[in-house]
């Protein structure tokens, strides 16, 4: 097989400097009103939903370079997942701080993506319909909110 494109490792950064970084990712789950109310009356089977989501997206802000490819391993400093509701919505927020040489904004938005999946993969029972589909519960609005360098 001829492979006359060069594939790109990981980038070099070898030459940038240490300097504070900090970065904040959020995203929304929809649910029904039913879902809501199992999650914060505590009925939910598989455990307390938010606390088993935090710690998913603590890990996964951990793991972040073994989940996506070009990422190098960052010496994180702080995170912080912050969750709240809108309407029937769940909101995860995730915060992360390192000093490094490199930014941290995709260690965020894999923090909530995991939190937001872990409290789906919790609540599919209630979301599910009698075809066994999830018509209602969506991720959306997944984004960087602000990355800081300095």
């Amino acid at each position: 097989m001829n492979m006359d494109k060069e594939i790109q490792g990981i980038v070099e950064i070898g030459t940038k400097p240490v300097v504070e970084r900090k970065a904040t990712a959020t995203g929304l789950l929809h649910l029904q009103a039913a879902t809501k109310q199992a999650i914060v009356d505590k009925m939910v089977k598989k455990g307390d939903v938010i606390e088993a989501s935090t710690i998913a997206a603590i890990q996964a802000v951990k793991e972040t370079p073994r989940i996506i490819p070009h990422c190098h391993p960052i010496p994180l400093e702080g995170c912080k997942v912050d969750w709240a509701w809108e309407g029937t919505s769940l909101r995860c927020t995730v915060h992360v701080s390192a000093h490094y040489k490199t930014g941290i904004e995709m260690e965020a938005i894999t923090g909530v993506s995991a939190g937001l999946l872990c409290v789906l993969d919790m609540i599919k029972s209630f979301e599910k319909d009698e075809d066994g589909q999830y018509p209602n519960a969506k991720i959306t609005d997944l984004h960087i909110v602000e990355k800081r360098k300095g």
